[in-house]
């Protein structure tokens, strides 16, 4: 039967599947470390996702190791450079989960245009008696700026037109064919938003990409949406932006140091905090269960990958 190495838990229902066709180590128990030593020259696979990745000491511990199979689109976890050294493939789960995170990522920016959770917590306290909420902002008409404009902000942009929005990304170069303008500089995007949407990569080469020159461009009015990598956002500036009010609001779904997420931005009225919840839904999750569980058939049949990154 095929050894296969598993990072960490996905759902229940996939952990039984797995288990049931597979001998699977399970990585994240107590004792694991050292079955893992014991086993190391029989683990064929690792199964993992853009949460748990899989580092480089681990890939050098695994002397027989053929593939790197991922639950979720991003892969900044994972040592691609490693494995592509040893010609071992990494597979990931992309498109099937384009639509979810495009749908959190608009109703982040509602949420945090429309303070539809300040108003909850204002709501459910009690205060509403006492007076209104401060004036919020509409979102219709105004101007969404996309840093990234690969599967996700595409769609994320086909949201806006029900918004009558006009859209502008920025990418490391444009998207041929793209309806959408095209904005060589960062800054200057963030200046001409009212709404500034992250959907790119997350890894070294965009860490703090939203630096504190990019925050102070957006504005005090503007709006700043993460539904990418929290590595992208220089964090402690982001705080300081929103703390002096030279921002005007954030709705974030990613942190830099998850799952913790820094007390400042906890006791700010005016940033939306999700867990991390893109692609939270059943439908979705379920579907990126069925392209891993794909890319390993199609591993273990043709030696290779269906979806590789």
């Amino acid at each position: 039967m095929t050894c296969i190495l598993q990072i960490g838990p996905l759902t229940e229902r996939f952990n039984r599947r797995l288990a049931a066709e597979h001998e699977v180590l399970r990585f994240w128990e107590e004792g694991a470390d050292a079955l893992v030593n014991q086993h190391a020259q029989r683990i064929d696979v690792v199964v993992t996702s853009g949460r748990f990745g899989c580092t480089a000491e681990l890939i050098e511990r695994l002397p027989n190791l053929q593939a790197i199979i991922s639950f979720g689109v991003g892969y900044d976890a994972i040592d691609v450079a490693a494995a592509r050294a040893r010609n071992i493939p990494v597979s990931n789960t992309p498109d099937v989960l384009n639509d979810c995170v495009a749908d959190l990522a608009f109703g982040l920016i509602i949420d945090s245009a429309r303070q539809m959770s300040r108003a909850d917590r204002f709501v459910r306290a009690g205060e509403w008696p006492s007076g209104g909420l401060p004036l919020a902002k509409q979102v219709s008409g105004k101007r969404l700026g996309i840093v990234g404009m690969g599967r996700i902000g595409e769609t994320v942009a086909k949201r806006s037109s029900g918004f009558d929005m006009q859209v502008r990304y920025h990418n490391r170069r444009p998207v041929e064919g793209s309806a959408y303008g095209y904005e060589s500089n960062l800054v200057e995007l963030a200046q001409w938003s009212d709404f500034l949407v992250l959907t790119c990569p997350g890894g070294e080469s965009t860490r703090n990409l939203i630096n504190r020159g990019v925050l102070e461009a957006l504005g005090p009015k503007g709006i700043l949406i993460n539904v990418a990598r929290g590595s992208v956002v220089d964090e402690p500036a982001l705080i300081e932006a929103l703390t002096e009010g030279r921002l005007g609001g954030a709705g974030l779904d990613v942190y830099a140091q998850e799952p913790n997420v820094p007390q400042a931005l906890i006791d700010l009225p005016n940033v939306v905090l999700l867990p991390h919840i893109g692609s939270a839904t059943e439908e979705t999750r379920l579907a990126m269960e069925e392209s891993l569980l794909a890319n390993l058939r199609e591993f273990f049949e043709r030696g290779e990958v269906l979806t590789a990154v």
